[in-house]
């Protein structure tokens, strides 16, 4: 009997990125969930697109991952979600998120709740939490979720959608934090956590009940920490085109990982890797 492939979905925001060369496909999610295809799992995104056309391209370009649209919501009232990307001279991007859109108003459908029980890995953000109707939503898929479910908050944050409230209640719900080395400062600002990085990622492991926190730090690698054993990777050296999406990545390696079994000096050097190859 063949082992069932792992299960992996990316809940939230699904959009367009309108970056200087043109449009592209975006939203952490369903970037996420995109790269964990490419690992060779069964990847779903669960998010909500207008009924218009950029909502048919995007399922159009789904179908054409291989991801499918099955727990993607239409809603005929909000359009679908466009992101406006600055890129500057080190590849590094701006964003304006507009709002109002369609995954703001995210809603599960029956068959998503079903997903939500046979999930091995949920990768979850604090973007799409901006509104309380997909914040609801979201907190009932990772409530419906197995207990030895992967949940995955990979924090995004962005402009000023998020608050102390949101982001205490997502780590609670979570077992691994990653975040950038911009993110961690607020982050530790906003929950009273004071110390180093080493000293307030502990603080964070202990208070929320962490596995691990996944720190990026760009060009200089990245920090794996856990309660018990911690792995640093200087990087990869590549040209850098841009960064979108490299951190997608890299929560989708580390993801695999994790339910793989491999180290976290092994996780670290294949997230590393593939974070660069996608920079480039």
């Amino acid at each position: 009997m063949e082992n069932c492939p792992l299960v992996f979905v990316g809940i939230g925001e699904i959009l367009w990125d309108l970056l200087p060369g043109g449009r592209q496909f975006g939203g952490a999610p369903a970037n996420f969930a995109y790269h964990a295809k490419a690992l060779g799992v069964d990847a779903q995104v669960v998010s909500c697109v207008g009924r218009d056309e950029l909502g048919d391209e995007i399922l159009a370009y789904l179908d054409r991952l291989g991801l499918g649209h099955e727990h993607i919501v239409v809603d005929p009232e909000h359009p679908t979600g466009t992101v406006s990307v600055r890129l500057d001279a080190l590849g590094k991007p701006d964003y304006v998120i507009h709002e109002e859109v369609a995954w703001d108003y995210l809603s599960l459908l029956p068959q998503t709740l079903g997903l939500a029980a046979r999930a091995d890995a949920v990768c979850f953000g604090s973007l799409a939490q901006r509104s309380c109707v997909s914040r609801r939503a979201i907190r009932d898929f990772l409530a419906a979720t197995r207990p030895e479910c992967l949940r995955v908050l990979d924090i995004n944050l962005r402009q000023h959608y998020y608050n102390v409230d949101t982001i205490a209640v997502a780590l609670e719900a979570a077992d691994v934090l990653k975040l950038n080395d911009e993110e961690l400062p607020v982050v530790t600002r906003l929950l009273s956590i004071h110390g180093t990085v080493e000293e307030t990622m502990g603080t964070l492991c202990r208070r929320y009940n962490l596995k691990l926190i996944a720190l990026t730090e760009g060009e200089r690698g990245s920090l794996l920490f856990g309660p018990r054993a911690r792995s640093r990777h200087a990087g990869h050296r590549t040209e850098v085109v841009d960064t979108v999406g490299a951190g997608d990545a890299f929560a989708a390696v580390l993801a695999f990982g994790l339910l793989s079994g491999a180290s976290l000096d092994t996780i670290n050097e294949q997230a590393n890797r593939v974070a660069s190859f996608v920079c480039s």
